[in-house]
């Protein structure tokens, strides 16, 4: 979808059409999560800090967010998708991927799909949609925001390669700004170049999904269109108004981020055995420490006293922590997992999905 948030917003208020708007909670720490196009034009855009973001656009409008509406319209969209095909895999609220390969209406291209279902969407929600339509998830995730807004771009077999030589690297999937910054200085700036990269030396630079790159420039994605999805984890963080260092704030606000957890478990009805704690500072240096245990973890008492332990670990006195966060994974640990029960990660993360 087209600016979702931003869009139901102008859609349920007609006095925000035409202006520049930003959906997000207005405060010091607020983070915008969905901008206008109109905000978009003075460099106003999602994940961004809302101060940042009115400092950009002084006559910004900030949009408290309304998370039902959105889900109500999100399953709008979706009973469009299944007049079409049942195998559906939602990436977000307003983001899905559709196999039409085998369609209910026995439509022989999937351009006409694509261009029926964005008809569709309008005629239904007065919203506009942007699609991509390709032979794998790769190009069909670029290609439905190389036309934004209201697009449908169709990237054909015999085109991939040049399609993919000509794109920048930052628009590839899963190469995120610190991983550009990497890319750029081993002289990496499009899809040609990272396609001249040998295999090896992706591998060495990045691990696993140097693999994943060196495929995805050469136009091979294999991954199906999965409609049954397992979750795989649980997880809730808070951004502070104001920094903490002090023990008493952090254990208290620890002490309510694990209550939080324990009711997103209990909701979802989830069992898993390791827990993730994850913790962002002031100069935004974000770390991640994780404990695995031999059995399910459900309550508070089985949380909280790991969520100290993994705390006890982080220096935060002298660095003081913007972001904490909880998280529960691992529903089947596996043998090495159960020999080795500490583990500690400094990962580079993008935003995290609205």
């Amino acid at each position: 979808m087209d600016q979702f948030f931003a869009a139901v917003e102008q859609l349920d208020q007609p006095e925000l059409r035409g202006k520049p708007i930003a959906v997000g909670h207005d405060a010091e720490r607020g983070v915008v999560s969905t901008a206008s196009y109109e905000a978009r034009r003075y460099g106003v855009h999602s994940a961004q800090s809302i101060q940042v973001a009115k400092r950009l656009c002084p006559q910004l409008i900030i949009v408290e967010p309304h998370f039902q509406r959105y889900k109500e319209v999100s399953a709008q969209l979706h009973e469009i998708f299944h007049e079409y095909t049942d195998l559906i895999e939602p990436i977000s609220l307003d983001e899905a991927f559709l196999d039409v390969t085998e369609n209910k209406k026995g439509m022989s291209l999937g351009v006409d799909i694509a261009r029926e279902i964005k008809q569709r969407i309008r005629e239904t929600t007065g919203l506009t949609a942007s699609a991509g339509v390709s032979y794998c998830k790769f190009l069909a995730k670029i290609a439905s925001d190389w036309r934004k807004p209201d697009g449908l771009t169709v990237v054909h077999p015999d085109k991939a390669l040049d399609f993919i030589a000509r794109l920048k690297v930052e628009k590839i999937w899963g190469v995120g700004q610190k991983t550009a910054e990497r890319l750029h200085r081993m002289g990496v700036f499009t899809g040609l170049d990272l396609r001249n990269m040998p295999l090896s030396r992706l591998t060495q630079e990045f691990g696993k999904i140097g693999q994943v790159f060196y495929d995805f420039s050469r136009g091979i994605d294999n991954r199906p269109v999965v409609s049954e999805w397992e979750r795989k984890s649980v997880s809730c963080e808070r951004t502070f108004e104001a920094d903490i260092s002090d023990n008493a704030a952090v254990t208290i606000h620890l002490y309510h981020t694990v209550l939080e957890l324990v009711r997103r478990i209990e909701k979802n009805s989830f069992e898993g055995r390791t827990l993730t704690l994850k913790v962002k500072f002031l100069d935004f240096q974000q770390i991640t420490r994780s404990i695995t245990v031999d059995h399910t973890l459900r309550t508070k008492d089985d949380i909280l006293p790991l969520a100290k332990q993994l705390m006890a670990e982080v220096e935060y006195h002298s660095h003081p922590i913007r972001l904490l966060g909880l998280g529960v994974s691992n529903q089947k640990a596996s043998a090495l997992e159960e020999t080795r029960n500490w583990i500690e990660l400094e990962l580079e993360f993008e935003p995290w999905p609205t």
